[in-house]
């Protein structure tokens, strides 16, 4: 027997081309032929093909009518057990944005070096608005979620300059880091021992809006989250 208990067993390779699939679709939050979807994750299409059937056996994908593969109903189920109690108390503000700022509205959770979105609410009424779906990830340090996750975090050298001025003004803004011409604010929600739990942002296109207002109505958002989860 190995002395490391087996934790440098290979991986299962179907499994992860499975989930480098489910990744793929999640980030460009739009269907895909197959033939993208198998460059995308360096498959050849046939292999490609045969995981997609068993992920749409399983509900995890669907094809729309161009024969396209996108995200299936399934992963909407598994993703309600995630952090139930976060998405609860955060369902409620999310709400209260999206009618106050007339912006989408989500939330986001960190996983490793990655901030994941898994619950947003977009304006029912908006002429225009920015959709933004669960399962979307970017590297944590980039786009106002990522750095709004970071700001309870203590100070290090290296910080970029924009989440020294995130902690200084208790909310982060980007530009375009996560999806070009947009920009994003977000605020960390602390659970009661003070540690991040998650952060609340919106996304919109409209330069004219005042930022601070947005920044501390999404502030003012985070805390009742975080109160809730108390």
């Amino acid at each position: 027997m190995a002395a490391d208990g087996g934790a440098g067993a290979p991986q299962s390779q179907t499994l992860d081309r499975g989930l480098r699939i489910l990744e793929h679709l999640a980030a460009v939050a739009a269907p895909q032929p197959i033939v993208e979807v198998a460059q995308s994750v360096g498959l050849h299409r046939s292999i490609a093909y045969r995981l997609l059937r068993t992920l749409e056996d399983h509900q995890l994908v669907e094809r729309d009518p161009a024969g396209h593969y996108r995200l299936g109903l399934g992963m909407a189920a598994l993703a309600r057990g995630v952090r139930t109690d976060l998405q609860t108390a955060a369902l409620p503000q999310l709400d209260a944005l999206v009618a106050d700022l007339g912006m989408t509205a989500f939330l986001v959770v960190r996983a490793g070096d990655e901030a994941v979105t898994v619950t947003s609410i977009e304006p029912q009424t908006s002429a225009a608005h920015v959709a933004y779906r669960p399962g979307i990830r970017h590297p944590v340090g980039r786009g106002a979620p990522g750095l709004a996750l970071l700001i309870p975090e203590p100070a290090r050298p290296d910080d970029r300059r924009e989440l020294t001025e995130a902690r200084a003004l208790g909310w982060a803004t980007s530009h375009g880091e996560v999806i070009p011409g947009f920009r994003s604010v977000a605020a960390p929600v602390l659970g009661p021992d003070g540690g991040v739990r998650g952060a609340l942002a919106v996304v919109y296109v409209d330069d004219a809006v005042d930022t601070t207002e947005i920044g501390r109505a999404v502030v003012a958002s985070a805390a009742q989250v975080g109160a809730r989860l108390r």
